[in-house]
Parts: structure tokens; C-alpha cells; sequence
């Protein structure tokens, strides 16, 4: 017991000083106009959702680490391990958007040859991608995510479905390509509670190009 709880205090100690040097987290400008991703994503719904909700995820991190750092300057590991919960949901929110606002585009884009051989080897077709990756999406119980993550032992691509803001590749492993956001900010000033149709759409602004880079970065 005194062996973990040295080398907890230790590593208290080396996160503080990291904490201690960084800069802030900021909230990313959008590639785009808020409007431009119309009539598939409504203006209004863009400019609340990058403005207010990933831009509260942005804030309510930065001040939970500004907490961890008072926490762990006074090796206080009951408030480090329940700051654990708001870094992991503000941290993945952040981290999540911010993957999201560059998987869409308003102009027209196709998958590398390499990202379409991949799709066609693991899930035999584009369509047959979107259906399963449509279907990952709809099923999100209350609030969540649908990704097209990569494997980077089996080296295939996969797809998972992340509970509410549960940032992919801290929680599964898998390297992040490819992400829908589910939530009801995301889409129901627009699409209610047709959720599919919501899905369906999404894949007409999918920026093809961002997420064929992505998937070379990871191999």
C-alpha cells in the first residue's frame, strides 16, 4: 500500500508540473461557415453547437484542471480521483468536436484509394459501411457517438459506439477517423427525433478527404 501510494504522489507530482507550464485549451475556429454545411446541417444548429456546447466542454476543462492542479499540489487524491469523471467527459467533449468539425465539409469529396479499399475489405462496400455505421449510430442509447475507428493491431478498420462523451481512442484503443455525433444538440432543432434521417444526411457533408488522412496517419 505504501509503494502505490509513493508512486501516486509521484505521479501527482509529475502531472503538476505539466500542468503547471501548459497553456490553456481553446475552443477550435470552424473550417467553415456555420451556414455552409446547409441544408444537411442547419446554420442555427452549427453555430449553437461549436458557440455554446463545445465551447462549455472547452471551459469546464480547462477549470477542472486548474482544480487538478490545486489538488495535486496539496496531495489531496480524493479530489484528483474525483476530478477523474469531468476530465474524461469536458476532455473527450473537446476532443471529440474537434474531430467532428473536420470530418464534415461542405464541398464534395471522395475516399483515397486506400481509405475505399479498406472500407470495401472490412465491410465489403461503401453502402454496406454506411448501413452498419448508420445502424452503430441510431442504436446510441440517450447520448453518444458513432466512430470509424482503426485497429492498429489487427490493422482493420472497426466501428464502435461511445457513450456519451467518451473520447475513442482513450477508451477503446482504436484511432479515431470517423465520428458522428448523436447527441440531441447535434440534430433535433432540425430533425426532432428522426435521428436516422439525421444519420443519412450526415453522410452527404462527410469530409472524405480528413478522414483518408487520418487513416494514413494511423497506419
Amino acid at each position: 500500500m505504501l509503494a502505490i501510494r509513493g508512486a501516486l504522489f509521484s505521479t501527482a507530482k509529475n502531472c503538476s508540473a505539466v500542468l503547471g507550464c501548459r497553456s490553456k485549451h481553446t475552443l477550435p475556429d470552424l473550417p467553415y461557415d456555420f451556414g455552409a454545411l446547409e441544408p444537411v446541417i442547419c446554420r442555427e444548429i452549427m453555430e449553437l453547437h461549436h458557440q455554446k456546447h463545445h465551447n462549455a466542454y472547452v471551459t469546464n476543462l480547462n477549470a477542472a484542471e486548474e482544480q487538478l492542479k490545486d489538488a495535486v499540489a496539496k496531495n489531496d487524491v480524493s479530489k484528483i480521483i474525483q476530478l477523474g469523471n469531468a476530465i474524461k467527459f469536458n476532455g473527450g467533449g473537446h476532443i471529440n468536436h474537434s474531430i467532428f468539425w473536420k470530418n464534415l465539409s461542405p464541398d464534395r469529396t471522395d475516399p483515397s484509394a486506400e481509405l475505399q479499399k479498406a472500407l470495401n475489405r472490412d465491410f465489403q462496400s461503401m453502402d454496406n459501411f454506411k448501413k452498419e455505421m448508420k445502424a452503430a449510430a441510431v442504436a446510441v442509447q440517450g447520448s453518444g457517438w458513432a466512430w470509424l475507428g482503426y485497429n492498429k493491431k489487427s490493422k482493420l478498420l472497426q466501428i464502435v459506439a461511445c457513450p456519451n462523451q467518451d473520447p475513442l481512442e482513450a477508451t477503446t484503443g482504436l484511432v479515431p477517423l470517423l465520428g458522428i455525433d448523436v447527441w440531441e444538440h447535434a440534430y433535433y432543432l432540425q430533425y426532432k427525433n428522426l435521428r436516422p434521417n439525421y444519420v443519412d444526411a450526415v453522410f452527404d457533408v462527410v469530409n472524405w478527404k480528413d478522414v483518408s488522412e487520418r487513416l494514413s496517419k494511423a497506419q
